[in-house]
């Protein structure tokens, strides 16, 4: 639970967080690299105070969530074009931001070129999201925040995306353990037991699909995404006093831990480690390098990775999110602004 004295950090999170959307969707236009984007909007993060909670993702069309470029610039496996925008790409641009671990999180889906060709789809997430956040007040059992989201996409001719949720926050935590459904669950869902809590953060995000099952999959291999995290539940010290790590492993999983507490991360922002301790190696065998390190951390279970995920019918997907404190009185928005 955050506590009022505890709220400003909160509210400068999801400040930055919407100025960050807000300031950067102009620059999702026809032949802008995704990967342009992407930077932009993480230094706008830099630059108005705030730190990138999670690496800002961007996904396109089919693509539901979880994607952000590597530091080779790599597509995502099945990703036939060149990573660059085109008129009628439906477009996630997924942004979160910390303060001293305190979240904000926030997202949008628009239409490249504004041709009008997604516009139902578009106006259909943001109202689903809409009708949920309504939904938050102390005491509303989850199934009815999730039926809420769903009627809305249904009424404009969408399924609700059934295995993504919303999900609460706590400092230094993106999914504190408390998952929200975004489509109509039933009362007796065993995985969606309980009800709105009075101090709780919450990400609010329902997707909608053009797909038939509703359903998105992850994308191979299962460190797409390009996004880990530390888990932390591994001592250091002692992972390298069993032996489990070599000291240059130990070094430079206390650096990412440091850096990064147990927030996700980029690939593309760790992988310059390697150059420091191996400044004569290639590109190829930095990369086999980071390849070698990665392993031997998820083997240790150090760090986690994720795999992108993208509609499993291949269908259009739209999403919008807001980070929402629970008031007394209701749902108090903290993206905004």
């Amino acid at each position: 639970m955050v506590e009022e004295s505890d709220l400003k950090q909160w509210k400068d999170a999801g400040h930055v967080a919407r100025r960050t959307l807000e300031g950067i969707k102009g620059e999702i236009v026809a032949g802008k690299e995704w990967n342009d984007v992407i930077d932009s909007a993480e230094r706008f993060i830099r630059r108005h105070g705030g730190q990138a909670a999670f690496p800002v993702t961007i996904s396109v069309n089919d693509m539901a969530a979880h994607y952000t470029t590597n530091s080779q610039l790599s597509p995502p496996d099945g990703w036939e074009r060149d990573m660059v925008f085109e008129k009628g790409d439906l477009v996630k641009l997924d942004v979160g931001v910390h303060i001293k671990g305190a979240l904000g999180d926030n997202a949008m889906t628009l239409e490249v070129g504004n041709g009008g060709n997604h516009t139902d789809q578009i106006r259909a997430a943001k109202d689903a999201r809409d009708a949920a956040v309504e939904k938050m007040h102390p005491g509303t059992p989850w199934h009815q925040v999730g039926a809420a989201a769903e009627q809305v996409a249904k009424d404009a001719g969408f399924l609700p995306i059934s295995n993504l949720c919303g999900h609460k926050m706590e400092r230094w935590s993106l999914h504190d353990g408390v998952s929200i459904p975004m489509y109509a669950c039933g009362a007796n869902n065993p995985g969606f037991k309980g009800s709105v809590e009075e101090g709780g953060v919450y990400a609010v995000e329902p997707f909608n699909t053009t797909g038939k099952s509703g359903l998105v999959e992850n994308v191979d291999p299962h460190n797409s995404s390009n996004i880990l995290r530390v888990t932390g539940n591994v001592n250091i010290r002692k992972a390298l006093a069993k032996k489990k790590l070599k000291p240059l492993g130990a070094r430079l999983a206390h650096y990412i831990e440091e850096r990064y507490s147990t927030l996700p991360f980029a690939e593309r922002w760790a992988f310059p480690l390697l150059e420091k301790p191996f400044p004569e190696e290639d590109e190829e065998s930095l990369k086999r390098k980071w390849g070698q390190l990665v392993k031997k951390l998820t083997s240790i279970r150090f760090l986690e990775v994720y795999a992108a995920l993208r509609d499993q019918d291949g269908g259009n997907v739209g999403q919008f999110e807001h980070t929402v404190y629970v008031t007394e009185g209701g749902p108090e928005i903290l993206t905004v602004s």
